[in-house]
């Protein structure tokens, strides 16, 4: 059967300005991380790509090695594009990455100008498109010059390949450098994507935020969710077949007993709020505007409904914001605390 996008998919979502830039990008945006490798049903994966679309979800996330195996997610994603959604190219936003291990020897990962533009090009082809509207640099390189990295970047939108440049995983001074040096070049740094939720705050501690305002940088949160915890899965404790049980990136020993009765404060406070523990989670993420959009994953399209459902409340009262500070206790989850250097 034929897919027809909802007519009123532009209604209820927000569109925040994507630091200050004109790109405007949905408050939730889709990441296709977990779920959309060969290990995943590709009809659920066409399932949850329609139900963002008709959610007013205009923006797709992959990177060069999303899967398993890594590529998988950018060829299904292509696959996506041809059925689904062919004919809305012009109103979706796709953005990939290259950083991480994609094949052996030494030109096959980190930020040599030589792996981020076969990289780039490998990715266009896999998703069979001209080109993407957003390419990132997934993380900093110590032993390439920085010059090398960005000059990079600077030049896949020169050649097309790209309409906009961004960075992921690089802490506040990294940033500040390479907007320093993108800015040099003619090609602005547009978007910065961290990992940040209510369990991992980093970007506070480490002033990210303030500086990509000051930069005028936008922003888009990865993990707003904290892998699953900020959702009511874990309530109860570890179900089996959950990410916890299954040696992705979610160590079950994060779900201690101490940690499931915070999640269940959060809960009550969620509930308050007339909200789910995603939702409200998400809300906080998005709150006071200071992220632009929160990058969220999904198994099943059911989720995709629930988690843009936060952006019906967005606003915190100070006695909420407490409250949440008292049950949300850092754990020790930031996986990419070594990239970010933070």
């Amino acid at each position: 059967m034929n897919y027809s996008p909802s007519p009123s998919r532009y209604d209820a979502m927000v569109y925040r300005r994507c630091g200050v830039s004109g790109l405007k990008l949905p408050a939730i945006s889709l990441g296709l991380w977990h779920n959309f490798g060969e290990d995943a049903n590709h009809e659920t994966k066409r399932a949850i790509c329609r139900e963002a679309f008709d959610c007013g979800i205009t923006h797709f996330d992959l990177a060069n090695n999303y899967g398993p195996p890594p590529g998988s997610a950018e060829e299904a994603f292509g696959e996506i594009l041809k059925t689904d959604l062919k004919g809305y190219r012009n109103e979706i936003v796709i953005s990939s990455k290259a950083g991480y291990g994609m094949w052996p020897g030494p030109y096959g990962e980190w930020g040599s100008r030589k792996y981020i533009i076969s990289s780039c090009e490998d990715s266009l082809r896999r998703m069979g498109v001209d080109y993407v509207d957003i390419f990132y640099s997934h993380r900093f390189d110590p032993e390439t010059p920085f010059e090398e990295t960005m000059g990079a970047l600077d030049s896949l939108v020169r050649q097309g390949k790209a309409l906009y440049v961004g960075i992921s995983s690089y802490n506040s001074d990294r940033t500040r450098e390479a907007a320093r040096i993108l800015g040099e070049m003619g090609t602005p740094l547009l978007i910065h994507q961290p990992s940040y939720n209510m369990l991992n705050r980093w970007v506070e501690r480490d002033g990210l935020k303030e500086t990509l305002a000051e930069l005028g940088v936008g922003s888009i949160a990865f993990t707003p969710l904290a892998q699953g915890m900020l959702t009511g899965k874990y309530l109860k404790g570890i179900p089996e077949g959950s990410r916890a049980t299954q040696g992705k990136s979610l160590r079950p020993s994060m779900l201690n007993e101490k940690a499931i009765a915070h999640l269940n404060k959060l809960n009550e406070i969620a509930q308050a709020r007339g909200q789910t523990l995603a939702q409200m989670a998400i809300a906080w993420v998005l709150r006071d505007e200071g992220i632009t959009s929160a990058l969220i994953g999904a198994s099943r399209p059911e989720q995709v409904t629930d988690c843009v459902g936060a952006v019906a409340n967005l606003e915190f009262s100070e006695d909420e914001l407490k409250l949440i500070d008292d049950y949300a206790r850092e754990e020790d989850i930031n996986l990419w605390a070594r990239s970010s250097d933070s």
